[in-house]
């Protein structure tokens, strides 16, 4: 086990030391670029990860040996989470000759900059897409820019240099230098990591941070750490370091165990692990999960979504994750695993109050298992917020229905996210609408029924009486898309 960590940045290997530093292991990466002479591109604009100006991107080796490159917000990113890959900025982008990316020569001949502050974490997400999508479709262009705000120019001009410029085939002059980077990727030493900070201010304070390498590792340190904070991603923990400048004294990063990054699937299920980030299932299930696909089309933007993971939604166990009303509806387990073996939790049961959970101390989300639907099931997701794109849920809806040959209600599950303080089902609607016939007056009358189920409080996003409101016809709105 080592303590530092290295990564490649300006085509040559730095290494951290958090012994004698000033720099943290939750120190993000945002915020380390801001100190550098040489890396000022990359802005702070809301450091929650809803702007995207401080869009960078990371470049790994894939199995083939070729480097796969995604956009991530930096501000969410701390630093042991470099380790073994290539960082990529703004001023990275020039060739060594000084020519300019094709994606900044067409911003600058379309005019898709303005005031500037947002056009180096434009100019990164339009990087990601070039590397990753040849010829992309509108579609594509706009998931790709969900995560950056722009307020002066308007995404017109920046759509068309986007257009314009990512039809390549994906090469480019990183293309010419991926050999190399990938033989000093593979350089890097492939250990767990364990670093101790100790900063000293009127009192001594310390901080372990630990990235294991491999499944048994992780679990053998939360038997040890059972307080420790757990992460993947770390797109909701990084907030207490970047709002509430919380000291996280224990950190477990699992973001290196490539166990939990499986996907394995077969006619009756679909087991994913819990590390996988959300972008990367989204691509996977579409087919066989199309209501959860649709979900994830609105999760956050690419940038979180390049990041998030299932296992960390579920360890938040917030009210209101957008996850976990459809998974319910798709009858979901999460399997949690430990020293003494590892268990299957039906999501139904899985949520026992406000950010509370039957997983054990001690234990380990490694897991989620999906059965694929069979004939005549339909599972629908809905969301209600603000915005389309990039906003945390008001309310969200996850349902499940199966009809008997005489049109009456066999199966239902009625899955609400934001309506209590966990994710939580529609029982006693559930319960009316079963054996009865699926039709409008029917549904009206169970509207009356789910409006007195929950109490759902008011808050920033929403009143207690536009959420009832909404819940009613959300159940109206899924009698209108299964009977169509």
């Amino acid at each position: 086990m080592q303590d530092s960590l290295q990564f490649i940045l300006d085509g040559k290997i730095v290494s951290l030391d958090f012994q004698n530093s000033e720099i943290k292991p939750t120190t993000t990466v945002l915020n380390y670029l801001r100190d550098l002479p040489t890396h000022k591109g990359v802005k702070e604009g809301c450091a929650e990860g809803d702007c995207g100006a401080c869009t960078v991107v990371l470049g790994e080796c894939s199995s083939d040996g070729k480097v796969k490159y995604k956009s991530v917000d930096s501000c969410l990113v701390f630093l042991p989470m470099l380790h073994g890959k290539q960082l990529i900025t703004v001023e990275n982008l020039k060739s060594e000759n000084g020519e300019l990316h094709p994606t900044q020569t067409a911003m600058i001949e379309t005019g898709g900059s303005q005031c500037g502050f947002c056009t180096p974490g434009i100019m990164m997400s339009l990087f990601s897409l070039y590397k990753n999508k040849n010829n992309p479709t509108r579609n594509e262009i706009d998931d790709s820019l969900t995560g950056n705000l722009c307020r002066c120019t308007g995404y017109k001009p920046i759509i068309e240099a986007a257009s314009k410029s990512c039809v390549n085939e994906t090469k480019d002059n990183f293309t010419n230098h991926e050999q190399q980077t990938a033989k000093l990727l593979k350089s890097i030493s492939n250990e767990s990591i364990h670093l101790l900070h100790t900063e000293s201010f009127g009192q001594t304070k310390k901080q372990n941070y630990f990235q294991p390498r491999s499944l048994n590792e992780a679990i053998e340190l939360k038997n040890n750490f059972p307080n420790a904070i757990v992460i993947n991603g770390a797109t909701d923990v990084a907030l207490r370091v970047t709002k509430k400048h919380e000291l996280l004294k224990e950190i477990i990063d699992l973001s290196r165990v490539e166990e939990l990054k499986t996907f394995s699937e077969n006619k009756n299920e679909a087991r994913i692990g819990s590390g996988i980030c959300l972008e990367d299932v989204k691509q996977k299930i579409e087919k066989d999960f199309p209501a959860l696909f649709e979900m994830l089309a609105v999760f956050g933007s690419q940038q979180i979504r390049n990041l998030a993971t299932l296992g960390g939604n579920f360890g938040t166990a917030s009210p209101i994750g957008d996850t976990l009303p459809v998974l319910m509806a798709y009858n979901a387990k999460t399997v949690l695993q430990s020293i003494n073996g590892k268990r299957e939790v039906a999501l139904d049961d899985y949520f026992i109050g406000y950010r509370k959970t039957l997983r054990k101390e001690n234990e380990l989300i490694t897991s989620v298992v999906i059965p694929k639907l069979k004939n005549g099931v339909k599972v629908k997701s809905y969301k209600v917020s603000k915005r389309k794109d990039l906003d945390i849920s008001t309310l969200s809806g996850g349902f499940r229905l199966e009809l008997n040959r005489n049109n009456e209600v066999k199966e239902i599950k009625l899955c609400f996210g934001g309506m209590a303080e966990r994710t939580k089902r529609a029982t006693n609607t559930e319960q009316f609408l079963l054996n009865k016939k699926w039709e409008r007056k029917i549904i009206e009358q169970a509207m009356t029924i789910l409006e007195k189920e929950f109490t759902p409080i008011s808050d920033a996003r929403s009143s207690a009486e536009f959420r009832t409101i909404a819940s009613r016809n959300l159940l109206l709105k899924f009698y209108n898309d299964t009977n169509q």
